[in-house]
């Protein structure tokens, strides 16, 4: 029921029901709708006119926003978007990251870090989440290529958006949005200055993508190359947590 509690004491009632359908996707997918009712009403089309409503249905599944339990817990790094782990490497942060930016908030430092690299299919829940929780410091789009979002170089040559969340003890969390072959637009939800919960929506891909975490210099990911991982409830990483992960993987 609305407004009851929501725990792992038992407290409150929970029952499945139908994911709600992004604003961002509704106008895409009445689109969809009104051409396939034109060819299966009015031209009569219907080997064009069923697949086209067919493909209306996916559509609005690709804008689909379900809601998302978020761990408790203050020092967890949850991932920003749902699909693969396609990648796990030691890079430098993107410059947009690091530099300057005149706003006088610092970015990340200089060194290597791990990034974590989350691959969305179209089938793909494409609503991104915070990794952390805390003020938003810097979003920084960037035009580039459509290339396959799978690729590593497509960090530096896709179309891209970079975000830079810091928590209030001085600790801050990177992530850049990248468009793949079919994306053709990163939406954002947030601004410099907003505040966030950790797993609360900053932004989407249109069909098809890549998000890119770079998580603090040191911190070993909990996530493993292939594993599917949920928006906003995903642990990628706790803070805090270096050499002690890296010792019991040995």
């Amino acid at each position: 029921m609305a407004g009851e509690i929501l725990d792992n004491q038992g407290r409150g009632e929970v029952s499945w029901s139908w994911p709600p359908i992004h604003p961002e996707g509704r106008k895409f997918g009445l689109i969809a709708v009104a051409i396939s009712l034109v060819f299966l009403l009015l031209l009569d089309w219907e080997i064009v006119g069923w697949p086209l409503l067919a493909l209306s249905g996916g559509v609005f599944a690709f804008f689909r926003d379900p809601e998302r339990v978020v761990p408790q817990d203050e020092n967890a790094i949850v991932a920003p978007a749902d699909g693969l782990v396609s990648l796990i490497t030691q890079v430098e942060p993107p410059e947009e990251l690091k530099i300057d930016d005149g706003s006088g908030t610092k970015g990340l430092p200089d060194g290597l870090v791990t990034r974590v690299s989350i691959f969305m299919s179209v089938f793909d829940v494409h609503i991104n989440r915070a990794p952390i929780s805390g003020a938003v410091r810097r979003v920084v789009y960037i035009p580039g290529k459509f290339m396959n979002a799978d690729l590593d170089k497509a960090s530096e040559e896709n179309e891209r958006q970079h975000i830079l969340i810091e928590r209030s003890d001085g600790i801050a969390i990177g992530f850049t949005q990248i468009a793949g072959l079919v994306a053709r637009r990163i939406v954002p939800f947030v601004k410099p200055g907003d505040l966030l919960a950790v797993g609360q929506r900053v932004g989407l891909i249109r069909f098809g993508s890549r998000v890119d975490v770079y998580l603090p210099a040191g911190t070993q990911p909990r996530v493993l190359l292939g594993q599917k991982v949920v928006a906003g409830e995903t642990i990628l990483a706790q803070l805090g947590e270096t050499k002690l992960l890296e010792g019991k993987a040995q």
